[in-house]
């Protein structure tokens, strides 16, 4: 029987959800953080540790723990629940970046870097995945803008950071960038706690396989060609070890069908979803945003810090209108999902900005450029991706039954991750095949203006070894020369180059970097045609917790219907009243600074009543 304060509907209230909102954020904000907080600070460790040419394998053996086990903490978290999985992938970051700071050799610091990556593949999409549990797909729209303001905080503030413990050679007596892993600690303690006061999960233990079997086969698909992609350009792409590469990565790939295929509804990521079709088109239209999306985000900086010569820490504060519009569209797209329900145009008109600005790039971004119009395109840029990002999320979510909203939220993730690593690989591949002989033929033009004859003649510019370097290959008849291996190994030598001897090669990068955007504006073209394949998407109105609570028992029959009578609707609980983000943060941190648990709560600010959970 319910009562006046447990309605039948037995949601969470506003107050509730902002509440757990607090931890699942500090997870998700620990990944996103350390992926941009590292990538600033690789080369000053690297230096550090004396192993700048095995540097790629920190950032790869991070990737391929990362990637492998997002399916299989979205499957686990569907059979056994998902708190204390996501406390064990916070303890496990934890544990990792500590050893990370330790680290006394690149090799060691890939190794512990690898364990940093078993926690790090749980908290992303175990977050999306609670949020599914907890909350129905069109109020889950609403709170779309505290993810953005994650990922757009962490993109801006990780080089930020990054940079500053990079350049300080100590801080409390340590190492400044031992402190890029360090300063995960005290964050993730906080999450710990925060997580465990607030998080309060019901589920049903399901009994089933585990899938042992598909999980091994996935590291034998995906381990080798994770490698190849992140070492292909240093090993060549044909090379023998690629090639095996290929080999091992397509028999694994072979297995793992086949063995989920054996499995059934046991299996790690079962096949019968991609026979759903919004499923199908997602988990497609995942893997080629997931391309697009990072061959632009990782050429803009380097655009930034090679052509305009801008530091890291400058370039991170450079990519705030992209972050901007990350955080617009998903505020607008979140809003508009609640107030209308309509969520398929939504990844539909993301791609197709994405599109706009990526060839607006190519087309108008070149050395002499303007940062003001290059940041409006990354603004148009940054909207794009926001219209894409949590609303294909949701819509594989909401295509499967709610036991399993851990797979289809593993699975999108995944796959995406899967598109990004691609991306990466091939558009970083695309621009270094191209640049040095891009910089090549800028130098040949170059050298016939009476701008570059005159720095090539002046002994002040020849007393820079920089630029004496060029000039005497030139002068040699070998074209770029010495100078070229220079800078496609330390791009920082542009910057010590008088103006008149760099421009050619920034036109050379600037070049190479349009190529770029044209092979990235293709590849979103693509995706935006695939999402044009999306059926019509009607979100549930319960969360996944409510629908199991409200499921029969298996092997039980649902109670039938009156003869003629047509099932009702189920009725739409009353809209919350809008408070401010300042507001919400605010009293969601008095709450938990007070040390109120989830029971403690007021209840003025529930106008569903919600029952916990």
């Amino acid at each position: 029987m319910t009562t006046a304060s447990e309605p039948a509907s037995g949601e969470l209230s506003h107050r509730e959800i902002l509440t757990i909102l607090v931890g699942l954020l500090m997870g998700m904000f620990l990944a996103a953080l350390d992926q941009t907080i590292v990538g600033t600070a690789i080369r000053t460790i690297a230096d550090d540790l004396q192993g700048l040419s095995v540097q790629a394998w920190v950032t790869t053996a991070y990737l391929i723990t990362s990637t492998i086990t997002t399916p299989i903490y979205g499957k686990l978290g569907d059979l056994y629940g998902r708190k204390k999985l996501f406390l064990f992938a916070i303890t496990v970051f934890i544990v990792g970046s500590a050893l990370c700071s330790f680290a006394t050799s690149m090799y060691v610091l890939a190794a512990f870097r690898a364990v940093q990556g078993i926690g790090a593949g749980g908290l992303m999409t175990l977050v999306l995945a609670i949020i599914g549990d907890l909350v129905p797909p069109r109020e889950r729209a609403r709170y779309t803008g505290y993810f953005m303001a994650v990922f757009g905080t962490t993109s801006v503030l990780g080089p930020v950071v990054g940079g500053f413990f990079a350049e300080a050679d100590t801080l409390l007596g340590i190492s400044g960038w031992r402190w890029v892993f360090l300063i995960n600690v005290p964050l993730g303690i906080l999450a710990l706690f925060v997580v465990n006061h607030t998080l309060h999960l019901e589920y049903r233990r399901r009994e089933a396989r585990i899938d042992w079997w598909g999980a091994a086969s996935l590291v034998v698909a995906l381990v080798p060609l994770l490698t190849v992609a992140e070492q292909g350009r240093e090993w060549g792409w044909g090379s023998g070890r690629s090639l095996a590469a290929y080999a091992i990565g397509a028999v694994g790939v072979i297995a793992f069908v086949l063995i989920e295929r054996a499995m059934g509804d046991d299996a790690l990521i079962p096949l019968r979803i991609f026979r759903i079709r919004a499923v199908a088109v997602t988990i497609v239209a995942s893997i080629i945003v997931g391309m697009a999306m990072f061959g632009g985000i990782i050429v803009l900086p380097q655009y930034m810090q090679i052509v305009h010569g801008a530091s890291p820490m400058e370039s991170g504060f450079l990519m705030l209108p992209m972050v901007l519009g990350l955080m617009i569209a998903g505020v607008f797209s979140g809003q508009v999902v609640s107030r209308t329900g309509i969520i398929r145009p939504l990844p539909i008109v993301g791609t197709a900005l994405g599109t706009v600005a990526l060839a607006l790039m190519w087309q108008y971004v070149h050395a002499d450029t303007t940062l003001v119009l290059v940041m409006a395109f990354m603004l148009l840029f940054g909207l794009g991706l926001g219209n894409c990002m949590q609303p294909l999320t949701l819509i594989a979510q909401n295509s499967v039954p709610p036991q399993e909203i851990g797979v289809a939220t593993s699975s999108a993730t995944f796959f995406r991750q899967m598109g990004g690593t691609l991306g990466v690989a091939v558009f970083l591949s695309v621009l270094f095949s191209t640049v040095g002989d891009n910089i090549a033929t800028a130098l040949r033009q170059a050298s016939s203006t009476p701008e570059f004859r005159a720095a090539a003649a002046d002994p002040a510019v020849l007393a820079n070894p920089a630029n004496r370097g060029v000039v005497e290959a030139l002068r040699g008849g070998t074209g770029a020369g010495g100078g070229l291996s220079g800078v496609l190994d330390d791009s920082s030598v542009i910057s010590r180059m008088d103006s008149r001897i760099a421009h050619p090669f920034k036109v050379g990068f600037a070049d190479s970097m349009d190529l770029v955007f044209l092979c990235a504006a293709v590849v979103m073209l693509l995706g935006f045609l695939v999402l044009l394949l999306m059926p019509h998407v009607e979100l549930r109105a319960q969360s996944a917790s409510q629908a199991a609570r409200t499921a029969p028992t298996p092997g039980t029959a649902a109670p039938a219907a009156p003869a003629g009578a047509t099932a009702a609707a189920e009725p739409e609980p009353e809209a919350p009243r809008e408070r401010g983000v300042v507001d919400d943060v605010t009293q969601v941190c008095a709450d938990v600074s007070a040390g109120h648990t989830m029971d403690e709560l007021p209840a003025e600010d529930e106008p569903t009543g919600g029952r916990r959970t």
